[in-house]
């Protein structure tokens, strides 16, 4: 066979080209990086930029998480700062951490305000123990500065007396504590008057402590640590005070003077208390109110009249009426007793003093009523009270202080936290619970803990609750 030139070269050249192996392309998305170091080799990316720094480029990142907090920056609520809880306290769709605008406010939806049951009343505020470091609190009151119209809250703990300018919810401010005057208590007991805070206490050798609140107004770094501007020791530990700003009295009640019965001081001088004698024939009483009576028995128009809520353990539970008008002679009105007594613990009026409302507190305890229980009073002929009708609660909490404002009675409820109840038809043996916020949610057993004490009275229509173990809350109704 011959070979001729061409059929050579046709075989020389499929040796050579069948031999040579294809060039490998090193930057097959043509970025300029090449594939072994590309960190998106096949989408160019000449940047390289890696946000999360996960080693994938952003280019082809299906899962791109710039604050590295395990979500995605696509359904992340503050996908520039790590937050892998999310919390988003006022539901705007901006992450608690980076939200410019968060509200102290979380609103009662469908029962709950955050982990609060709750019906018709949002939360403004909450501050923790841990914000006054004390261990529990207790009574609580308000002051509104006449000057400036900011709103105040005056709180008592175990080891003293808190201050809080609550005017903007969303920037409370937490001024200071004064602090017990002997020793820590689970009893102190706050009042207001003429821009004045008078606090006694179940402590030893406690006294009235007086305080002015007008101070509030330049705290240059708060928290600070306050002084009393005036100690009254004319007693030791007492158990309440009650003021009259009408007349400018304070009883002070449950004290070791005259019998536990109340203690009558003149404080129109705040800074200068003088004490003008008491009342020791209606026996202990555990707390009261006095009122310069416009109600409707017209034989005690304009006189001062005290109401005690007079709670003897395995004793006489009794509601004693007084007229303490003279100081120097008062005189008892009238006693009335009710079923199933343990302890009777506070009342207040109705607005028009026609009806008084009364809470025992230890009935529910004792197994004597199987609900929180109320007793309605009739007070038309102060001479002749008259138990009216009994309100029988929706738990089996036990009821704390009670105050009225307008048609409303606002009940602090212990575990089953404050309630709500419309009043309008009192006459009628009517009291209709409309809603509550229950800072208690493990449950509503007739137990120590929760709510102790409710201030319904500031004009702004926030609401001061004072919780044993979480402190202070601000509520506002719908």
């Amino acid at each position: 066979m011959k070979f001729t030139h061409f059929t050579f070269v046709f075989i020389f050249a499929l040796l050579v080209f069948g031999c040579s192996k294809e060039e490998v392309n090193t930057d097959i998305d043509n970025d300029g990086i090449e594939n072994s170091v590309d960190n998106c080799p096949e989408t160019a990316n000449p940047n390289q930029e890696d946000v999360d720094n996960d080693g994938v480029g952003d280019a082809c990142d299906d899962f791109i998480d710039s604050d590295n907090d395990g979500v995605a920056d696509n359904v992340d609520n503050c996908p520039q700062t790590a937050n892998p809880d999310q919390k988003d306290t006022d539901g705007d769709g901006v992450g608690d951490i980076c939200d410019t605008t968060l509200s102290n406010k979380v609103v009662c939806n469908e029962g709950f305000a955050g982990q609060f049951p709750c019906k018709d009343y949002d939360l403004l505020l909450h501050l923790p123990m841990s914000t006054f470091a004390s261990e529990e609190a207790n009574d609580s009151w308000g002051w509104t500065d006449p000057t400036t119209n900011k709103e105040y809250v005056v709180m008592c703990v175990k080891d003293g007396t808190v201050f809080v300018d609550i005017s903007d919810t969303d920037n409370p401010v937490y001024l200071g504590k004064l602090p017990t005057r002997t020793v820590d208590s689970d009893w102190r007991d706050v009042k207001v008057y003429k821009n004045h805070a008078f606090i006694v206490s179940e402590a030893s050798n406690h006294g009235m402590q007086v305080f002015d609140l007008t101070q509030l107004r330049n705290v240059a770094n708060p928290p600070e640590t306050f002084a009393s501007d005036k100690d009254f020791t004319a007693f030791g530990n007492a158990h309440n005070i009650v003021i009259n700003e009408d007349s400018g009295f304070a009883y002070v009640v449950g004290s070791n003077q005259f019998s536990g019965g109340p203690f009558f001081i003149d404080i129109r001088d705040p800074k200068n208390p003088i004490a003008a004698g008491g009342y020791a024939a209606g026996g202990y009483s555990h707390d009261a109110q006095v009122v310069m009576y416009n109600g409707p028995d017209t034989d005690y128009s304009g006189q001062e009249i005290l109401i005690g809520s007079n709670g003897e353990r395995f004793g006489a539970n009794e509601v004693v009426i007084s007229n303490v008008t003279n100081k120097s002679n008062p005189t008892s009105i009238a006693k009335i007793t009710y079923a199933n007594d343990s302890y009777t613990h506070q009342g207040w009026f109705t607005e028009n003093q026609r009806y008084f409302i009364v809470g025992d507190e230890l009935d529910e305890t004792d197994g004597k009523v199987a609900k929180t229980r109320i007793l309605i009073f009739d007070l038309q002929d102060l001479d002749n009270p008259q138990l009216l009708f009994e309100y029988s609660g929706p738990t089996e909490a036990i009821d704390h202080n009670g105050y009225v404002k307008g048609n409303t009675f606002y009940l602090a409820n212990y575990r089953a936290g404050v309630r709500f109840h419309d009043i309008s038809n009192i006459a009628s043996k009517t009291m209709t619970e409309t809603g509550y916020f229950d800072t208690y949610p493990e449950d509503d057993n007739p137990a120590f803990n929760g709510v102790w004490n409710v201030y319904p009275f500031f004009n702004s229509g926030k609401i001061v609750i004072s919780d044993i173990e979480k402190g202070l809350f601000i509520l506002k109704k719908q």
